[in-house]
């Protein structure tokens, strides 16, 4: 799933300025803009896909949500009144003998009034109180009567509010046009795996998920590219901490319902966890030890020592919290950022083989990790902050393909002022943040070059 009312954004580069002829306009709820060349003279523009509730935003729409539910209303009425109807009717039904003994002595009285004695008056008034109770039976159903009526009235109007959506839709085919919705999503879902990786340029606003833990914590979903996995997990603090909390949905998550703990039979430290293909991926406490917790088993798979890495606040981030070793996962698959004594504290990344938890190869990056803020992966670059307080931005990025870096400058809104965990997911392609003891995402614009080789 992804992030909470997010659009997806991507910035693409074209030999030629053609991006309007590419997907369709916005006209069809889509938006294709910034078409100006670079100094290169190729063509520079982002296209923003709509939500996937566009239709929900339709006039017509609130309509038929409205209808449907006067429609559920009449219904309910009309379920109460076929109810007490028929529960009336036994009770008359039941009370016909009385009714026929009581008619059978009035005309008897009435040809014979010396027949009536005291006895017999008695027992005729005894039998007419047991008939009273069907006044106010008969009253019910003049009652009825009005409410059938203003249910009548109710019909008419909702079948002229129907033929009058009927005909303005006339020219409108809703299914059609949602699977045009459709189609266009997956168009531009395909686009995106096409392209592949891309380089950061933006990162967005920030969306406040849910407000809940300490001011130290992750939270996270999978990471593996394709899952369909929905569920989301959490885990406040960085020292010590055992228990793991497993949501079943976004949903359920920002509600803080429908969920199981796990508790870890390691403590873990710092906030550097990821969940990989259905596995929890933390550091053991007081250890360089990285341990893999399979979530279905609830069972440890793997526990394997990372080679030289500090731990135990020997080579933190800039906020401290046992954050020597970060864990992270990106389109490339499972990494290591971390720092050893050898390599002068300068952060080192490790490329991890999820199986194994083996190294595959590393990088030194040459920045010090006790200057960084925090850290995260996209398409096998790392990009970090600067600080993990108000004012930071992506400062430094190291590009592993090439084994070379830069210096950005690429602001975001550090709204509550302390990040304590910053990662990527690349399914959702967003950035989850831990801050000050509120769960954000921040969506991503990633710069894309499309070569014209066909």
């Amino acid at each position: 799933m992804g992030p909470p009312e997010a659009l997806w954004v991507l910035q693409l580069l074209f030999a030629v300025c053609s991006c309007q002829g590419l997907y369709p306009g916005s006209e069809e709820g889509w938006q294709v803009y910034s078409t100006a060349s670079d100094p290169d003279g190729r063509c520079v523009c982002t296209v923003v896909a709509p939500a996937r509730n566009l239709c929900k935003r339709d006039p017509r729409s609130r309509q038929l949500r409205l209808l449907t539910e006067q429609v559920q209303n009449v219904s309910q009425s009309m379920e109460v009144v076929d109810l007490r109807t028929s529960r009336d009717l036994q009770y008359v039904r039941d009370s016909e003998p009385l009714l026929r003994g009581v008619d059978g002595r009035l005309h008897t009285y009435v040809a014979n009034p010396r027949a009536l004695t005291a006895k017999g008056l008695q027992e005729l008034k005894g039998q007419m109180s047991q008939l009273r109770p069907l006044l106010s039976v008969v009253e019910q159903y003049r009652l009825d009567l009005q409410t059938l009526g203003t249910l009548r009235m109710e019909l008419l109007n909702l079948s002229i509010i129907l033929t009058a959506i009927q005909e303005e839709i006339g020219a409108y085919d809703y299914e059609e046009l949602q699977q045009r919705v459709l189609l266009l999503e997956t168009r531009l879902h395909s686009c995106m795996n096409k392209l592949g990786c891309g380089r950061l340029t933006a990162v967005s606003t920030p969306i406040t998920v849910r407000a809940s833990g300490s001011r130290f914590g992750s939270w996270m979903t999978d990471a593996m590219i394709p899952s369909s996995d929905s569920r989301v997990w959490s885990m406040d603090g960085y020292y010590k901490g055992r228990r793991v909390l497993e949501y079943r949905t976004m949903g359920d998550f920002t509600k803080g319902q429908n969920f199981v703990q796990h508790l870890l039979p390691h403590p873990w430290a710092g906030t550097g966890h990821v969940v990989y293909n259905g596995s929890l991926y933390y550091n053991k406490h007081q250890s360089n030890i990285l341990v893999q917790y399979h979530f279905r088993s609830r069972s440890v798979l793997l526990q394997r020592s990372l080679s030289g890495a500090g731990y135990n606040n020997t080579f933190p981030y800039s906020w401290g919290g046992s954050s020597d070793i970060d864990l992270m996962a990106d389109e490339m698959g499972l990494w290591a950022v971390y720092t050893s004594i050898p390599n002068a504290g300068n952060i080192m990344v490790s490329r991890l083989d999820s199986r194994s938890l083996e190294v595959l190869q590393s990088w030194d990056t040459g920045f010090p990790k006790r200057s960084a803020g925090e850290a995260f992966m996209i398409c096998g670059t790392l990009y970090v902050t600067n600080s993990h307080l108000a004012g930071a931005k992506v400062h430094f990025a190291y590009h592993t393909n090439s084994s070379t870096y830069e210096y950005t400058d690429i602001p975001f809104h550090n709204q509550y002022s302390h990040i304590s965990m910053m990662d990527y997911n690349p399914r959702e392609r967003a950035l989850y943040t831990w801050n000050n003891g509120h769960q954000v995402l921040y969506n991503v614009t990633l710069f894309h070059v499309i070569r014209s080789d066909g």
